[in-house]
């Protein structure tokens, strides 16, 4: 059973959200501090900034759970304790579009019982656009802060051989030439945030969202599974397994996933899984027979 949440809770994650995006709308015009914290992994003052609000703001709302922030590193060893739910948050996903002064960086929250993504949070500034919801609860949306609507999930088109796929940048220059030569009459493209990639399947403007480059860690991950799951959609690995959360199959420091991940509509998975897991297999073959 979802956990419940009061009419109050509910009100204030979202009162939270367009306040963090906001924020954020409003530092990407000015000038904001850039570190980074890995090889092609950045974050900003303002990324710190929001995080620092929204745990606070989390930690008080929800006191008996486990609070998780990108930006709060001591925060993932509550992933090891023995609770039974834990709210992930991402203050910017998409860093690099929010750097560049693109549009399609999200802020992000989402929420673990028992290991399972059960609800989520997405919110883009620059679009206005909010999304929310989870498995027993419905999918919902406001846009530029008019009244809720549900968001009626819409199913990709499956043509013949042919499927629209969201891959990452890093991803089709790794892996898209050979998923081309076992698909040929696929097309790709990318923006952005995780979850925003996630919207794009829900809303039928592709049919599967491949990432395989294996850096994705659980606040990108809990709030777009739960609403991609609320859609309908499949979220499963390149075997076909389901995406697992608990913290064996997570790395403990960094909490990133350990599987690869495709999210789509079941039809799209179950026509394009096996060539793309064969493309993927024959790339990291190559690269491991490359390597002296």
């Amino acid at each position: 059973m979802t956990k419940l949440l009061s009419s109050h809770q509910q009100e204030k994650i979202q009162s939270l959200m367009r306040e963090a995006g906001q924020k954020a709308q409003q530092f990407s015009s000015q000038d904001f501090e850039v570190f980074e914290k890995g090889i092609e992994d950045y974050v900003t003052n303002v990324d710190r900034l929001l995080d620092q609000m929204l745990a606070s703001e989390f930690a008080a709302l929800f006191p008996n759970d486990g609070v998780i922030t990108e930006e709060n590193t001591a925060s993932r060893q509550v992933y090891s304790k023995d609770k039974s739910c834990f709210w992930l948050i991402d203050p910017i996903d998409g860093t690099e579009d929010f750097i560049h002064r693109r549009q399609n960086y999200a802020v992000m929250v989402g929420l673990l019982q028992h290991y399972q993504p059960v609800l989520g949070w997405i919110y883009a500034p620059a679009h206005q656009r909010l999304y929310w919801g989870g498995a027993d609860w419905g999918l919902f949306r406001s846009l530029a802060g008019q009244s809720p609507e549900p968001l009626l999930p819409k199913m990709a088109e499956l043509e013949p051989q042919r499927c629209t796929i969201i891959l990452g940048d890093r991803d089709q220059r790794r892996f898209g030439k050979a998923i081309a030569q076992q698909i040929p009459t696929v097309q790709f493209y990318s923006l952005g945030s995780f979850g925003l990639k996630v919207m794009e399947v829900v809303q039928g403007r592709a049919g599967l969202y491949v990432y395989l480059n294996g850096r994705v860690k659980l606040w990108d991950t809990t709030g777009p599974v739960a609403l991609a799951k609320a859609a309908g959609l499949t979220c499963c690995d390149l075997t076909g397994a389901p995406l697992v959360f608990s913290p064996d199959q997570v790395e403990p420091k960094t909490l990133i996933h350990r599987q690869a991940i495709l999210i789509g509509w079941p039809d799209c998975v179950q026509a394009f899984r096996p060539q793309i897991q064969q493309a993927v297999a024959e790339v990291l073959q190559a690269e491991t027979l490359s390597k002296p």
